[in-house]
């Protein structure tokens, strides 16, 4: 099949025709779209997205019989479950952490019964009063605690770095920001269901390589978020607040990204995340319609 052809087909059946395990993600906070779980889940039908974000909150407030109608409802618009974040705030003070750590199992609880098998947060890649062994320490101790209350409900715990310059320069001491020290911090973790949340954005400024992916399986891969970059900067001038749709620019270069998690065999749901003001200016479809078309073109890539 030529790319033109590829190019017209329908979401779900391009991702098929390209044979990969990969699904398509809708992440309406992602793109500036305001939405509900429920609109959220009529939006990606509408558009062609496979999967969309999983809102723990929504879910746990729910009761069995409605729990069942929402997954029908699913179903029946042929829309799964990609990823839910993390609501455990594990970045600042102790009590702030003790507090969502003891609002999880009730979470995770519903995550499973929901069948969202998924969860995915950030590290902060800098602090003005830990050095790196110190952060390593106290990141360790906590996400171990959050990885053994998502174990238990059979989740995964993806962990994103954050790899611009402009980013962990920006206090007195770096932390994680590359996938070598994101290695570092799951196995100072030690739970078998922690993994990367792997961001093409971070992989791009964090100046990493094909090479590097291919150190990862699929297994290590628990979601993954498609961006471009702004074009006209240096790599290390480039802003965590200022990125592109996939395939907008062509400084990231997203064909390589996706083709080696394909050849990975990574079924991963990815998203598109790109902190463009421009695309939260538009209109809700408008914005939708750019996204879907983006995720396509990157996806098309695929060979």
């Amino acid at each position: 099949m030529t790319r033109r052809e590829l190019s017209l087909l329908p979401l779900s059946n391009l991702l098929a025709a390209n044979g990969t395990r990969m699904s398509i993600q809708l992440s309406c906070g992602s793109i500036g779209v305001k939405a509900d779980q429920r609109q959220a889940i009529s939006y990606a039908s509408q558009y062609g997205f496979q999967t969309v974000d999983a809102d723990s909150g929504f879910i746990a407030s729910l009761d069995r019989p409605a729990l069942s109608a929402l997954l029908a409802e699913m179903k029946q618009k042929n829309v799964g479950w990609g990823n839910s974040g993390l609501s455990v705030e594990f970045r600042r003070d102790d009590e702030t952490f003790r507090t969502g750590l003891a609002d999880l199992p009730r979470r995770a609880a519903a995550l499973r019964a929901a069948g969202v098998t998924r969860v995915g947060t950030w590290i902060s890649p800098a602090s003005d009063d830990l050095t790196f062994s110190e952060n390593l320490k106290i990141h360790a101790a906590r996400l171990r605690l959050v990885a053994g209350v998502l174990q238990d409900q059979d989740c995964r715990l993806g962990l994103e770095y954050v790899g611009p310059k402009t980013s962990w320069t920006t206090r007195r001491f770096p932390f994680v920001h590359t996938m070598k020290e994101m290695k570092e911090l799951i196995a100072a973790i030690g739970k078998p269901n922690v993994g990367f949340v792997l961001d093409s954005w971070h992989w791009y400024t964090a100046q990493e390589t094909a090479d590097d992916l291919k150190t990862l399986k699929n297994s290590d891969i628990v979601s993954v978020d498609l961006n471009d970059a702004p074009s006209g900067l240096a790599v290390t001038e480039q802003k965590d607040s200022a990125r592109m749709l996939p395939c907008e620019t062509g400084v990231i270069d997203v064909a390589a990204f996706l083709n080696t998690l394909n050849g990975l065999g990574c079924d991963a749901p990815v998203r598109c995340e790109p902190f463009s003001a421009r695309l939260r200016a538009l209109p809700p479809e408008q914005a939708l319609q750019e996204t879907a078309a983006a995720m396509k073109k990157a996806f098309g890539l695929i060979r």
